[in-house]
């Protein structure tokens, strides 16, 4: 996520308009004034009150990180890891990130911690990643809880915490990060790290899936198939199997297949059942082609 905090280079003035201001600005940061400078390469970037011209934004946001602007440091190390106004270079994206991240900005820590999990620009080191998803994670940033929760559910960096992992997943979670909320459901559904519980399960599986996170959908598709949580539903579970699939999860394709051929949830469809397989199998769920090629075999054809 890139930060578009616009740090106003004059103050106690009234609004004006964007071409306006990116004059004053502009003027200013010609004449070495940081913040000025950043807000150039804003609005550059943004295209607010000039043509949008990443270049450019590249140009200004150098001369401000230069001076030690930690906004302007971020920012400039976002376009060169994303290669936008300059040529992709993942060490530079790792310095600059570095510069702002030791000003304490907890998006060019988390961003950091990325490139170190990845091994982008640096040497891979699982460690280090996670002590600048802790420093992040510590300032309230959710994606960097989340991360920070994996790392300690992968024993990654870190000594394996199925308990440190819940604590970061929750954090992040209350803050409706749907990977994180995904994350406990199935924390919760297996007992790692906090007692088993289904209903909490589902309610986290809930508020993921309705994010519109897949394997979220999927697996509360699975809960209210099986009964697990909430009363058993085929009706619920037909839905949310189809909401999965239709973003091309393949076992929720099979199982939408399956729900079609059995009548469970849904009307009875041989024909769909089998459109349904087809897709499945498309997508790499192999071992729904056996009951494609069975309804094949007394004479059904998929659906159009």
């Amino acid at each position: 996520m890139r930060k578009i905090l616009l740090i106003l280079a004059l103050a106690n003035i009234l609004p004006i308009h964007a071409a306006d201001e990116f004059k004053v600005n502009l003027r200013k940061a010609q004449q070495g004034d940081a913040a000025a400078q950043y807000n150039v390469g804003l609005m550059y970037e943004k295209g607010q009150g000039v043509l949008q011209d990443n270049a450019l934004a590249a140009e200004w946001y150098t001369k401000s990180a230069k001076q030690g602007l930690a906004y302007a440091q971020y920012n400039l190390g976002v376009l060169y890891e994303k290669g936008r106004g300059v040529t992709q270079d993942y060490t530079q994206a790792a310095e600059w990130y570095t510069k702002a991240a030791e000003q304490g900005d907890e998006q060019a820590q988390y961003n950091l911690g990325i490139l170190y999990a990845n091994g982008q620009g640096v040497t891979q080191d699982y460690a280090i990643a996670a002590e600048y998803y802790a420093q992040a994670a510590q300032k309230g940033l959710a994606c960097a809880q989340y991360s920070l929760g994996v790392l300690y559910a992968n024993g990654q960096g870190v000594t394996q915490n199925y308990l440190l992992a819940v604590t970061w997943y929750t954090k992040a979670a209350e803050q409706n990060d749907a990977n994180a909320q995904y994350n406990l459901a199935y924390m919760y559904i297996n007992g790692q790290g906090i007692e088993q519980n289904d209903a909490q399960a589902l309610i986290w599986y809930t508020k993921a899936a309705e994010q519109g996170n897949t394997d979220a959908q999927y697996n509360l598709g699975w809960m209210y198939e099986h009964g697990r949580g909430i009363i058993q539903d085929y009706t619920k579970a037909a839905d949310w199997y189809s909401r999965a699939a239709r973003k091309g999860h393949s076992e929720a394709r099979y199982k939408l297949g399956w729900m079609y051929e059995k009548g469970y949830g849904v009307e009875q469809n041989y024909s769909r059942a089998m459109w349904w397989y087809k897709k499945a199998v498309s997508s790499g769920y192999k071992a729904a082609q056996k009951f494609y090629d069975q309804l094949a075999t007394e004479g059904y054809q998929p659906a159009k």
